[in-house]
């Protein structure tokens, strides 16, 4: 099984779950780097994988969605002050544990964990991905699992499928078609999730839908022909939406599936690396023995 593990996530819930006063042994601000550290124990220690990769955000509002749609999450404020310095510890960590760490400066973390689901979905190798982020459970397949932790149960495609009401492959167009507050995506005015759902489950895909427009209007439920309506008149909108909420691809990423072998260091060797960068040592110990392979 190969863990694709959405970073950024993960590193915000521990900053906002653990007191702003945690710091390391340089003094440092340290409760994202410790939670952080939690989180990717608790994975390895209890689910073994064989290959794990950890994606971090690393465009910074520069990448290629940005230059599609210079609004592309505009809304969302910078990193706190305390937090910033914290995400190439982060980084670190997750290296001296042995996980393969990327990061792009063209697409974002959930593009990372896409190219390397789809490439293990060609090589017939399951994947779960580990995220509470809707967008990433376009790439579960019927032999993939999805795990929101710390949230929700591990999912798996059919339950994917019961609680978004579409199924995961129909994801990115019913996010292109409702809109997604979080990206600064709008949707088409006056269409929801709800209303999207009922579209997809009919016609399949947006080009489906949009070449079936009169038989829209036709369907049976409330406001059928005003929804008609607003899918034609947004068409432009709706291509632009789509563009934002699919995989864009870095295809300097690797495509060796290789590359996402878990290394396994040797106990000592993680404690003096995770000492250096400022764990204390008894936290640094156990750490190491917790994700030793010994």
């Amino acid at each position: 099984m190969l863990f694709l593990i959405d970073s950024s996530i993960y590193i915000f819930r521990a900053w906002q779950t653990l007191p702003a006063e945690t710091r390391n042994r340089f003094d440092e601000p340290d409760n994202a780097v410790q939670g952080f550290a939690e989180t990717l124990c608790h994975i390895i220690e209890t689910h073994r994988p064989e290959a794990m990769v950890c994606a971090f955000d690393e465009c910074y509002r520069q990448g290629a969605r940005n230059k599609i749609y210079p609004q592309y999450k505009a809304g969302r404020p910078p990193a706190p002050e305390d937090l910033a310095p914290q995400f190439a510890r982060c980084k670190k960590v997750a290296g001296i544990l042995g996980l393969t760490t990327l990061g792009s400066d063209k697409v974002e973390a959930d593009d990372i964990i896409g190219h390397f689901a789809i490439r293990a979905q060609q090589e017939n190798w399951p994947v779960t991905i580990v995220s509470g982020d809707k967008d990433l459970a376009q790439f579960v397949s019927e032999k993939d699992l999805y795990w929101d932790l710390g949230r929700r149960s591990i999912s798996d495609y059919n339950e994917v499928h019961k609680r978004f009401k579409v199924r995961p492959e129909q994801i990115a167009d019913w996010l292109a078609l409702s809109g997604d507050k979080s990206d600064n995506i709008p949707g088409v005015p006056g269409v929801g999730p709800t209303t999207s759902a009922r579209l997809l489950n009919k016609w399949g895909d947006i080009d489906t839908l949009l070449a079936n427009l009169g038989e829209v209007a036709m369907m049976k439920f409330r406001g059928a022909p005003r929804v008609s309506r607003l899918l034609y008149e947004n068409k432009e909108a709706i291509a632009l939406a789509r563009s934002l909420t699919g995989l864009i691809d870095d295809d300097r990423l690797p495509s060796d599936l290789s590359v996402c072998t878990r290394k396994n260091p040797d106990s000592q060797t993680m404690i003096e690396e995770l000492h250096a960068m400022g764990f204390e040592h008894s936290l640094a110990t156990r750490i190491a023995k917790r994700t030793s392979a010994s």
